[in-house]
């Protein structure tokens, strides 16, 4: 497992390490070297494309990467505030030899992070990651820049970027007369989103819309969405969409105000492929958090579903592996692999507005086809994650816990691979049971970590 990048790149506290100036500036010389080395560059441009999310440390550290890449011998092409997906559309469209987005995504403001994508616009697999990793610890002094290599801001590449993602609406669609509400997080897609869709002829009603470099994810966004809840049902909205801070998730709403997560997304999304003969197989790729309710829905409807780790980058890896056509998380985070090969919020908020608007039905009937199972999702904030099996009889205590739900009910717990938490997740058929199986299993691991440090 790489020690710096989690399930989805650098991240930490701005500032701190990982993220210190001399260490950033590694990490952009180190990457480009092993990334060239991989895929050489005879086909590829010598330049790299950086966008950053709207955090007030992202331009120096942006700096600094650029410092790093311009020391490795290539070019930097800086497209400014853009969301992550536009990143990897344009890598693999322009032919980029790779692509970095400087984002600390859902996290709050005082987080930021490093991710990179090669030059088909994918995320980087673990073992190139483990190799820029050696790479760091070994390096010891970064050379001086090249005088040939150049560093340039070109932010008009996100006209492109914009164009393509109105190009994947089928023919027939038409948004006009259409009202909608769009929270942007304070964060990346604060100007793509609200163009996209006006666009297309949709009257859209902004949130969070004025990032000041502190702001983005602040009550906002996909991990806070009772504001776009609440102006959808108070505005009479058809529907309403979340973006996180980089906008590569998306969590939606009905027009009644219900929450449209990235299970309902798939859900509705999967049978509409499935009716149009465009599922891969008749499976979609689901995470280890997937609701139950969901995996049992797919199944009753002729799709199997697929399991895989928690990380977007896990799912593209077993679309890949099949050929598939659709994976996602709960979270919001949906790759609609026929059209692109991460993660893009407003690519899925448009795809999941096309079906339902060419549907001819509500929203809120989609939301209703399937019933989601009781769940509680409990973050514990801790100061080094021990890994779990050194937490004496806890997995033994979560095995007992689970078999009182009887087979219909499941317990998940790991630590987040972007922030210091435990997650434990549990679901049944008992609201009851599950939360105080829920609260049971927090109190355990509190309980025994706090022996532990005692020793």
């Amino acid at each position: 497992m790489p020690k710096y990048f989690g399930t989805d790149g650098i991240r930490a506290i701005a500032g701190e390490f990982p993220l210190t100036r001399d260490f950033v500036i590694k990490t952009g010389f180190c990457a480009l070297k092993e990334i060239a080395a991989q895929d050489g560059t005879d086909r590829l441009s010598k330049t790299v494309l950086i966008a950053e999310d709207s955090r007030a440390s992202g331009p120096q550290i942006a700096k600094f990467l650029s410092d790093g890449i311009l020391a490795a011998g290539f070019n930097v092409t800086h497209i400014g505030i853009a969301p992550t997906p536009a990143v990897s559309y344009l890598v693999s469209s322009k032919k980029f030899i790779c692509g970095v987005v400087i984002s600390a995504s859902h996290n709050p403001a005082e987080f930021n992070g490093i991710k990179f994508f090669n030059h088909d616009g994918r995320k980087l697999n673990e073992d190139l990651e483990n190799k820029i990793e050696t790479a760091i610890e070994n390096t010891r002094q970064i050379p001086l820049t090249p005088p040939e290599v150049k560093f340039i801001k070109n932010d008009s590449l996100i006209e492109e970027y914009i164009d393509f993602l109105k190009s994947t609406l089928p023919p027939q669609t038409n948004f006009k007369g259409l009202k909608i509400v769009l929270d942007c997080a304070n964060g990346a897609s604060y100007k793509t989103a609200p163009q996209v869709f006006k666009d297309l002829g949709v009257e859209t009603i902004m949130l969070f819309d004025k990032p000041n470099g502190l702001n983005i994810n602040d009550n906002a966004g996909a991990l806070h969405t009772q504001t776009m809840q609440k102006t959808v049902k108070e505005k009479e909205a058809f529907m309403g969409f979340s973006f996180d801070g980089d906008a590569d998730r998306v969590i939606a709403c009905d027009e009644e105000g219900n929450q449209f997560d990235g299970d309902d997304i798939l859900a509705t999304a999967a049978l509409h492929l499935k009716s149009k003969n465009l599922l891969k197989n008749n499976k979609v790729v689901l995470t280890v958090m997937a609701n139950l309710g969901l995996i049992n829905f797919l199944k009753q409807n002729g799709i199997e579903p697929v399991l895989t780790a928690v990380g977007d980058k896990y799912v593209f890896e077993a679309l890949e592996k099949e050929g598939l056509s659709l994976g996602g998380e709960t979270s919001g985070h949906i790759i609609l692999r026929n059209i692109a090969p991460t993660g893009d919020g407003v690519l899925c908020a448009l795809q999941l507005l096309s079906i339902i608007k060419l549907s001819g039905k509500k929203p809120s009937w989609f939301k209703k086809q399937w019933k989601k199972y009781p769940l509680e999702l409990i973050s514990v904030w801790v100061d080094k994650k021990i890994p779990l099996e050194e937490v004496k009889g806890f997995l033994d205590y979560v095995k007992t816990l689970e078999s009182q739900m009887g087979g219909a009910g499941k317990i998940f717990v790991r630590y987040s691979g972007t922030e210091p938490l435990l997650r434990i997740l549990v679901e049944g058929e008992d609201e009851k049971q599950v939360a105080e199986i829920a609260r049971k299993t927090e109190d355990f691991y509190k309980s025994t970590v706090k022996k532990l440090r005692k020793k």
